[in-house]
């Protein structure tokens, strides 16, 4: 009988029977935690007990209540979030929703909301809105976080001094000096050395507080407050955690509808935006630690809400607070070292055991080192960061609007506010538009700053008709958005100022700025990446002399196009200053050129400089690390970083005429082209070099069309570099010109283009060029010892201008060939 055959046919088990030639099956497969997040779970379980406990204190709730919505954050959030290494749990930003919904409602009907604004995250999540959540301009949510952080700071201050907070910030104030003429020393002894603790633990030096800094700073300074409070016999209001038989669940909600109905959305929005800008900042942290790349997913978002709103109905149901990510926590949990989303869970799991055997211990804290920690998590909720940042951003009355509303009127009402006040601060920056006019030397200046709209338009008119009839005008644009009105406002006054015989450019911060319809119809459209003179926005080369634009139609002229400027690139248009450049492809020393030159640059600092300013701050700090080095013509078409969508730092770019790499020695080898080639591979390390052409190669052509013996001019001497490739492509013509098969070309195949013949003899000499060039680059020595000890990857490339694609070399039983790169190629 043959191996193969079941024993029996009729088993049930025969279709899973491994295939004969594989291994056998290893059986079910265990399941395994990584000791990472072993050691990252006890990290945030030590950081989360007195965490939890002490937020629970600030609520009002029962304090087990924190314990319940910390292991249920854990468990049920860190098993089906979208974010695999955020914590949840009870939040601080949560703090004053449930004290203020404790007070009204009570602590069951607290429970009954946190289920209901589960729920609508729960829908939220189906419909996939998480992303708008993120919409919230940050003010609004650093308003709020501030607001809530000093809120939480003034109630628990009160807790410190041994009494008892009120239940608004500015009851609390007004009850301060009464609490501090009767203030308790035992209290704020305690309370002291909880703060003392938690600011200086972290700051220990030497490899003592390396190792010392491990243990989480809040644990340390609670269990040492603990400590001296039990040592000393000091008598303090301390935890108290009643039997769990007794614990408080869930009821039905009594109230009024509409109160409800606010509770529950309120505690939806907080629960839902503080997690999702939580996943967030992880996503961030992620990224800056290189070994979890292609291990730890990216947050989605969506799943996160259907996470943390299963998570919230099960606290709610059981008895605990409402939970949302926690960024402490989670910050903590990332810097540990976590690499899934077990650290998470197991962290739930020790905050239940916790729970369950360590009463007694816990029931030693005193109430007021719980409340100098919790202070201290609300002061540090008011950010100077994120108070800079809103200034630099010009957003600080949104931030203190919300901050101050929330304070003094609630969080739902202060973020309401903070809506308001930003919508107001956009529709004012809208409408908001300077329109100046001025004249230099005969010509008029009309200078729209801002966002072009409707609004404007009755003042953008009023200064269009100050300019003379049949004087030289310039507008300048400098704004993103241009409606409809403004457009036709613009484009009127333009045809009849021209038709009154003056003339009109247009010029813009975007490159291509075009108002009238003429324009429009010869074809032409800028894109971003041609602010420069190269491309098709040019004005004919009979447009007439400065001053004839729209002044006669007898001398042929189109009178309705001239004086119509196509943008800032345009040759016979006025820059900014007025002067024209000279028509017909010369310019003067003061043409556009050396403008267009000052206005790009301008351009980058107002426009890429400040989304780059960090990276580039970063690179500077650490220097450069590219990966490779890449080889490629000075040509001014093939954009390195364009073909291959890289950004700073990722490429050490070499480029001359014909992409050469001279050969090593001192008649031939070029110590420019070597240095460069010996800096990377031995100084910076790159993995691999590749060698770039690019079809019509102007190197390629000279090679092609050069005399034998004539004049030997600086670039005729370094095109002899490409003479070996001359005779790769063409090896029955050797180089001095006589018909005859060549030793080095003999036997060798073309490089060719997979799927097609060469279009040309220019552009067979381009590939054979590339391949010929990775020849040279083995002959190098520091090339040569790095690819023996198997530390670096030489790679060929050629570029196809005008089909904007790209091909990389490879090698199959018939030679060299180049393949085209196609999107199904790559792998994710």
């Amino acid at each position: 009988m043959s191996a193969c055959v079941p024993a029996r046919a009729d088993s049930a088990r025969t279709k899973h029977v491994h295939p004969p030639h594989s291994p056998p099956p290893h059986g079910p497969r265990r399941f395994r935690v990584a000791g990472a997040d072993v050691s990252a779970a006890i990290a945030v379980f030590l950081i989360a007990l007195p965490l939890s406990l002490g937020i629970a204190l600030a609520t009002g709730a029962p304090l087990q209540a924190g314990l319940v919505a910390a292991a249920v954050g854990g468990i049920v959030a860190g098993r089906i979030g979208g974010c695999p290494l955020q914590v949840s749990g009870p939040a601080a930003g949560l703090t004053v929703v449930t004290a203020d919904l404790i007070q009204h409602y009570g602590w069951r009907t607290t429970c009954a909301i946190t289920v209901f604004a589960g729920i609508a995250q729960l829908g939220l999540g189906c419909l996939r809105v998480a992303r708008s959540a993120l919409a919230v301009s940050p003010a609004i949510v650093h308003g709020m976080l501030a607001g809530i952080g000093v809120t939480i700071a003034v109630a628990q201050l009160h807790i410190v001094l041994g009494g008892t907070p009120q239940s608004s910030v500015p009851d609390n104030l007004v009850a301060l000096p009464a609490q501090l003429a009767n203030l308790h020393p035992a209290d704020l002894a305690v309370s002291v050395l909880t703060l003392t603790l938690l600011l200086l633990w972290p700051r220990i030096p030497g490899r003592a507080g390396q190792a010392l800094g491990k243990l989480p700073a809040a644990l340390i300074a609670v269990a040492g407050a603990t400590a001296v409070a039990a040592l000393t016999g000091l008598r303090l209001p301390k935890v108290d955690l009643p039997s769990w038989s007794s614990h408080a669940l869930a009821s039905l909600p009594d109230g009024p509808v509409l109160g409800l109905v606010a509770a529950v959305l309120t505690t939806t929005l907080v629960c839902s935006v503080q997690s999702l800008l939580g996943a967030v900042a992880v996503d961030k942290l992620v990224a800056a630690r290189p070994s979890l790349t292609g291990r730890v997913k990216r947050s989605d978002l969506d799943r996160e809400l259907l996470g943390q709103g299963a998570a919230n109905i099960v606290s709610g149901s059981l008895g605990g607070l409402p939970i949302a990510g926690v960024a402490v926590r989670s910050s903590a949990n990332v810097a540990a070292g976590a690499v899934s989303r077990n650290s998470t869970m197991l962290h739930g799991v020790l905050v239940v055991i916790a729970a369950l055997l360590m009463v007694p211990a816990l029931e030693l804290i005193p109430l007021a080192s719980l409340a100098a920690l919790v202070m201290a998590v609300g002061l540090k909720m008011v950010s100077l960061n994120h108070i800079r940042t809103v200034t630099r951003h010009r957003e600080v009355l949104v931030y203190a609007v919300t901050t101050c509303g929330v304070v003094f009127l609630g969080v739902l009402e202060g973020v309401a506010l903070g809506i308001a006040v930003a919508v107001g601060v956009a529709l004012h920056r809208l409408t908001r538009t300077r329109i100046t006019h001025d004249e230099t030397e005969g010509v008029h200046h009309v200078h729209v700053r801002g966002q072009l709209t409707f609004l404007a338009v009755p003042r953008l008119s009023r200064v269009l008709h100050q300019v003379p009839h049949g004087a030289d005008a310039v507008v300048e644009l400098d704004g993103s958005f241009m409606d409809h009105a403004a457009y036709e406002t613009l484009q009127d006054w333009q045809k009849t100022h021209t038709a009154q015989g003056g003339s009109v450019d247009i010029t813009g911060r975007r490159p291509g700025t075009r108002i009238s319809e003429p324009a429009e119809e010869d074809g032409c459209r800028c894109r971003p990446w041609t602010p420069w003179r190269n491309h098709q926005c040019e004005r004919p080369p009979t447009a007439p002399p400065r001053g004839t634009a729209g002044r006669s139609a007898t001398d042929g002229s189109p009178a309705g196009n001239l004086g119509t400027s196509t943008g800032p690139n345009t040759p016979g248009t006025r820059d900014a200053t007025g002067a024209r450049g000279a028509t017909g492809g010369s310019s003067a020393p003061d043409g556009p050129t050396g403008h267009e030159l000052a206005r790009g640059i301008s351009a980058f600092h107002r426009n890429t400089g400040p989304l780059m300013r960090r990276e580039l701050a970063r690179l500077a700090r650490e220097g450069q690390q590219p990966s490779q080095l890449f080889l490629t013509c000075a040509d001014s078409r093939v954009v390195t970083s364009m073909i291959t969508s890289s950004g700073p730092g990722d490429l050490f770019v070499v480029r001359n005429v014909g992409n050469f790499v001279p050969l090593p020695g001192e008649r031939s080898g070029d110590d420019s082209v070597a240095a460069a080639i010996e800096y990377a591979v031995d100084v910076l390390k790159v993995r691999s070099i590749t060698v770039c052409g690019h079809s019509g190669c102007g190197a390629m052509q000279a090679l092609l069309a050069a005399e034998p013996g004539g004049a030997r001019t600086p670039l005729q001497r370094w095109l002899r570099h490409g003479l070996p490739s001359l005779e790769r492509a063409l090896p029955d013509v050797d180089v001095d010109g006589n018909e005859q098969e060549q030793k080095r070309g003999a036997g060798r195949a073309r490089p060719r283009l997979a799927g097609r013949g060469a279009a040309d003899t220019a552009e067979r000499l381009c590939l054979a060029n590339v391949v010929q060039q990775l020849e040279h680059l083995r002959a190098h020595d520091s090339v040569a010892r790095a690819l023996g000890a198997g530390d670096l990857e030489l790679h060929g490339m050629y570029f196809h201008v005008g089909e904007a694609q790209s091909y990389l070399l490879s090698e199959d039983a018939e030679g060299s060939v180049f393949e085209l790169v196609r999107e199904t190629n790559l792998t994710a």
